[in-house]
């Protein structure tokens, strides 16, 4: 019966599950997609002999105002892009450390190797400071103005003396010191940014202290990192406290009286700054951390989630971000300055009116997409996952290490198997390769193909080990062989370097039997005695 052709021949639909997923599985993420948006340049220092230890942005200019502490100077850049403008000379036979600008952007500290605080006017950087603070005795490495509440005329300073001062600017004079704020190196500090009384201070002796102004001498909070504090940053909340020590970046939370709040262990080597970056029109805050590894990892703080990382080609001890978010920089230990920039769009511009408007709104975030069995990115979930306590953790199998020559022997290269286990010089692989050989019937072919130099190699190693007892047996074998084979090769040498190892073979030989002739006299002497004494016994 003929077939109906007025029919179709697949009436039934295909499933949907049948269908090809129109998906991208390697497509970026949002945040992903920003960051790589910025493009890289270098800012020129003029040297590579000492470290870009501290970076900071102005936080009142319109346009980016960088400060970068580097040799004995702080350097000025600004604009956009950022161009260089004339450095402020600190101290002239020490180092420069933690430049902070005023909240107003008009005046600027740092901090020398001395332990003196200068303050210096931007618009005129060369004049000369306008105020000189003396109280520390060893490196000023932490200068910082108040951010909250419009506090023009204090500033606070630490230093590798374990000193610390809250100070009266205008006057040159100390609202108060602390002696000893810590037991070691102050490296660390950052004011509130809701409360212009409030600032935190970290140190080498592993301890972060909150103080308050108003109260004096005693911490209102102390906390342990664990490790070397290398950098603390207030949250733009004020409530939660991030620090830095080692390889790793705890968030606390201070109004809730020093609980730990999360633990980010994303780098390999020591982190040494943080620093706040803004996400373009959102209007959203990254925390940013820089280490020696060479990264900037970026750390949702809101979501306690890794978002994005940055790889640079040295290791860094400073990182800053622009108020704006359109300039992130990162300073190294060889003096480079990293600048990655990136160009507002007139809709980003219209977005950003919008947000600082009257009737701010911020961008909701995308729905995260739910992940398929379709998706590349499905089967590598959990893969970053740490074991937490009380998980039971199946290890992995460990990988078996071949050794060349038996790599060399799976591929059926003989020769060149020989060749490698003599070449490390090891009896006992050379003994085993040898076996091998001689269990596949390659071991005389091996021997007729060796070179001039693969055949001193041979001969040098039977000098050495042929009459050791575990391996007489074969390699007395081999030797015969190889005089058998190759007697013209090593008569007709250039050299004489075959011929001096069959001299010391045969002295070897000889040697060996009159040991063998000794052992078997001494044998003869001792077997009447033996069964004299077995007699008796019996």
């Amino acid at each position: 019966m003929a077939a109906d052709t007025t029919k179709p021949l697949f009436p039934a639909a295909p499933h949907t599950s049948l269908l090809p997923s129109h998906g991208n599985a390697n497509r970026l993420s949002p945040e992903a997609a920003y960051w790589r948006n910025f493009r890289s340049s270098t800012l020129d220092t003029g040297s590579t002999a000492f470290s870009v230890t501290h970076l900071a942005f102005s936080p009142a200019h319109a346009r980016p105002t960088l400060a970068a502490a580097w040799s004995s100077a702080v350097h000025l850049f600004a604009g956009d892009p950022l161009s260089p403008r004339p450095k402020t000379t600190v101290c002239k036979d020490g180092a420069a450390f933690s430049p902070s600008f005023r909240c107003d952007g008009a005046l600027l500290a740092a901090g020398d190797g001395r332990g003196v605080v200068r303050v210096f006017r931007v618009d005129k950087p060369t004049a000369g400071p306008l105020r000189t603070l003396s109280a520390h005795a060893a490196q000023t490495r932490v200068v910082r103005y108040p951010e909250a509440g419009g506090d023009k005329v204090h500033l606070l300073t630490a230093g590798d003396d374990a000193l610390l001062a809250y100070w009266d600017v205008p006057s040159e004079t100390p609202v108060f010191t602390v002696p000893a704020a810590h037991r070691d190196y102050i490296r660390a500090g950052a004011p509130s940014p809701v409360d212009h009384n409030l600032f935190a201070t970290g140190s080498y002796d592993q301890s972060v202290k909150l103080w308050d102004a108003r109260t004096g001498k005693a911490p209102a909070l102390s906390l342990s990192h664990g490790a070397s504090v290398e950098s603390v940053l207030f949250l733009p909340s004020g409530g939660l406290l991030a620090t830095a020590g080692g390889t790793t970046v705890k968030i606390w939370d201070v109004i809730g009286g020093g609980r730990l709040v999360h633990s980010v262990e994303s780098h390999v080597k020591t982190i040494f700054a943080l620093a706040l970056g803004k996400m373009g029109a959102t209007g959203e805050t990254r925390l940013l951390s820089a280490g020696s590894d060479g990264y900037v990892k970026c750390f949702d703080y809101g979501e306690l989630k890794m978002t994005h990382s940055m790889r640079y080609p040295k290791e860094l001890l400073s990182v800053a971000c622009s108020p704006c978010g359109t300039v992130l920089v990162a300073g190294s230990s060889k003096g480079d300055i990293f600048v990655r920039r990136r160009k507002k769009n007139a809709t980003e511009e219209v977005e950003e009116e919008v947000v600082s408007s009257e009737f701010a709104w911020t961008m909701p975030k995308p729905e995260k997409q739910a992940l398929k069995p379709s998706y590349y990115r499905y089967f590598l979930r959990g893969q970053n996952e740490k074991a937490k306590q009380g998980d039971f953790v199946i290890s992995r199998p460990k990988k078996a290490k071949f050794a060349e020559h038996d790599k060399l022997l799976r591929k059926f290269r003989h020769k060149d198997a020989l060749v490698s286990a003599l070449a490390k010089n090891n009896p006992r692989s050379v003994v085993a390769v040898m076996e091998e050989l001689v269990a596949r019937r390659k071991l005389v072919r091996c021997i007729g193909n060796l070179d001039v130099a693969e055949l001193g190699l041979l001969l040098d190693f039977l000098h050495r080990n042929a009459t050791l007892p575990r391996y007489a047996r074969l390699l007395l074998g081999v030797a015969n062989k190889v005089l058998e084979m190759r007697a013209e090769d090593i008569i007709s040498e250039d050299g004489g370097k075959l011929k001096g190892c069959i001299r010391n073979l045969k002295r070897m030989v000889v040697e060996e039997i009159k040991i063998q002739h000794t052992l078997q006299e001494i044998q003869g002497m001792i077997s009447p005695m033996l069964a004299l004494s077995a007699s008796r016994l019996k």
